[in-house]
């Protein structure tokens, strides 16, 4: 890590040290739940590292952390350096001001940061990186994913996302495999099940309708594949009928 880098940390152990031949310190215990908003390691002042942490408000958070790595650096010279370095200079200017409102700002201009490093990390050239944002930078399998967002509810086969992607059958469900590390069929049903959980949640809709939503025309193969991947039955864990 440099001056002006940005890195984002999924769910995974990290340590932090005020030099490279210093003590390493647990990262995650510098910022414990209710904690203070300043951690010091070491002695001085003459590095400065602010940080923060994001929090889903529910299980489908687990969605989208599954399909970033573990780590995520962006560098100060990268194309967003611009943007990142006005957020990063603004968020230091809050925390100096001390003023009315400073945790509503910097909370607000946390979320800019993160965006402007995750387009950063979408644009990247390096076709070769694995995970989700890999593949979404990726001509061919970006057009797939693409297509399953925003029409959830379409009768997906390997075969129509391979043709979306222009690739033949067998190459892109190993190519999809190996970039997202599930096979095409396995990510659309996670998919499809993570937003229905969130549509029952809501509660406003019957669970034929969330089904058929995104895209199960039998509600009893619906509460089946709901049961296997999330332990309950969709009536049990919202009360609807």
């Amino acid at each position: 890590m440099k001056k002006g880098d940005v890195c984002l940390i999924g769910r995974t152990d990290y340590i932090v040290a005020s030099d490279p031949d210093g003590e390493p310190h647990d990262g995650a215990s510098l910022y414990p739940t209710g904690g203070s908003d300043v951690a010091r390691v070491g002695t001085g002042d003459a590095v400065v590292a602010i940080g923060g942490s994001i929090a889903f408000s529910d299980e489908n958070g687990d969605f989208l952390l599954d399909m970033l790595p573990g780590f995520l650096r962006v560098a100060r010279e990268a194309t967003a350096s611009g943007a990142i370095a006005a957020v990063l200079d603004l968020i230091a200017q809050e925390f100096l001001r001390d003023a009315m409102g400073t945790d509503i700002v910097a909370a607000r201009l946390a979320d800019v940061l993160v965006i402007e490093a995750l387009r950063e990390l979408s644009n990247e050239g390096d076709r070769s990186r694995t995970g989700w944002l890999g593949a979404l930078s990726d001509p061919r399998l970006g057009r797939a994913l693409r297509a399953v967002h925003s029409d959830i509810a379409a009768p997906w086969t390997v075969a129509a996302l391979a043709a979306v992607a222009g690739m033949s059958r067998a190459a892109f469900s190993a190519k999809f495999s190996q970039q997202i590390g599930t096979p095409p069929l396995a990510y659309l049903r996670a998919w499809r099940l993570t937003l229905a959980r969130t549509l029952l949640r809501k509660d406003v809709h019957t669970v034929d309708a969330v089904a058929r939503h995104v895209g199960y025309t039998s509600q009893s193969a619906f509460a089946n594949a709901y049961r296997q991947a999330f332990g309950t039955t969709p009536r049990s864990r919202t009360g609807v009928a």
